[in-house]
């Protein structure tokens, strides 16, 4: 049984992650919360509060796993090319 408050926060993440699509690190930024604690929130304690969200939201998290290496190249290649343009 979790608290009440706790449940909550489980929801509320849930829900903002399936409203913009987020990633965990956006989620996280957005409630000052660590990235650790919205994935422990979102992929362990959200299937036995709330079993639909869930589904949604993993749905969500697989798709932001699969592109991940595609951010993270651009963001690489973002930062070179400022680092180009300051030379």
């Amino acid at each position: 049984m979790m608290q009440q408050y706790i449940e909550d926060r489980i929801i509320e993440l849930a829900y903002y992650t399936i409203e913009t699509k987020a990633t965990v690190r956006e989620t996280a930024m957005k409630y000052g919360i660590s990235k650790s604690t919205v994935h422990k929130d979102l992929q362990d304690r959200l299937p036995y509060v709330n079993k639909q969200l869930y589904l949604a939201v993993h749905e969500i998290l697989m798709k932001n796993k699969s592109e991940r290496h595609i951010r993270g190249g651009l963001a690489t290649r973002q930062k070179y090319r400022g680092i180009a343009e300051a030379v």
